[in-house]
């Protein structure tokens, strides 16, 4: 059942993770700390465009330590996947229990980011600013680290969205497709990452404009929290893979006359279908 796990729902995970409200504020830090780009924006530039009103200045730099960060947290969630998916494959006779377990935790976990009844949640490590980086991590080996400390110790938003992640690809028992799924939440997660940084002046500029939806991407991240932990506890992948695939297709031929970055996603969702 686990293998209809609709890949478009696992990605969407993950870009709700780099949305949530205590990852996407802070997301200008991130970069200038990685990158040892000034906020008020004072690094020279190394590349620009000046036929267009918003400057485009390319920091290599930049890019380098965020393609390092996100590569490390990378291998943490699937490090992470591999590990629950081995524990499941483990508990042979029981898994079904440990599924119901599972879902319910899930639910929870979903509830609580919409309703915020369990407190003791809330707390978060933050070893990734507070102790061990320093400004302008600029080579990848330190973004690499950097990144593996983010993915260990960032607790309160990612974390119950990767948990519902991590518990529904390990039903399977599969170590292949735990690896295969967790690599397509980390995409979800760092895609948008990686076009904050190479977009940074953008990013600055316009990303303030989002913190006025982060309560509504935070009911919506709880509410797939809740979609997830139902689907782990009834294993009913198909019926929503189904859906899903239906309206995919809807898509995809409505955007067939559009726009080119219609026709571009649209391309990008039938290559997924493949999978």
């Amino acid at each position: 059942m686990t293998d209809d796990i609709p890949l478009l729902l696992v990605f969407a995970a993950g870009l709700l993770s780099f949305l949530s409200p205590c990852v996407l504020p802070l997301i200008p830090s991130y970069l200038s700390v990685l990158g040892g780009v000034g906020l008020g924006g004072n690094t020279r530039p190394q590349a620009r465009d000046a036929t267009k009103h918003t400057q485009f200045y390319f920091r290599p730099r930049l890019l380098r330590a965020a393609v390092g960060f996100v590569l490390g947290f990378s291998v943490v969630f699937i490090t992470l996947g591999i590990l629950v998916s081995a524990t499941f494959s483990l508990m042979g006779g029981i898994s079904r229990y440990i599924n119901w377990a599972a879902g319910i935790i899930v639910i929870v976990l979903g509830l609580n980011i919409i309703f915020d009844f369990l407190s003791f949640l809330n707390y978060e490590k933050r070893p990734l600013f507070q102790k061990t980086m320093s400004p302008g991590i600029r080579d990848m080996p330190a973004a690499f680290i950097a990144g593996a400390a983010f993915g260990a110790g960032w607790t309160p938003c990612i974390g119950p969205i990767l948990t519902g992640i991590l518990f529904m690809s390990g039903q399977s028992g599969k170590i292949g497709t735990a690896i295969f799924h967790l690599a397509v939440y980390s995409a979800g997660l760092a895609l948008p990452f990686l076009l904050a940084a190479l977009f940074f002046d953008s990013f600055l500029k316009h990303g303030s404009r989002f913190r006025s939806y982060l309560p509504l991407i935070r009911r919506i991240s709880g509410i797939l929290l809740v979609v997830i932990g139902l689907m782990i506890l009834t294993g009913r992948y198909s019926a929503l893979n189904i859906l899903i695939q239906k309206q995919i297709f809807s898509y995809i031929s409505w955007a067939g006359t559009k726009p080119l970055p219609f026709r571009l996603l649209a391309d990008a969702l039938a290559w997924l279908q493949k999978f």
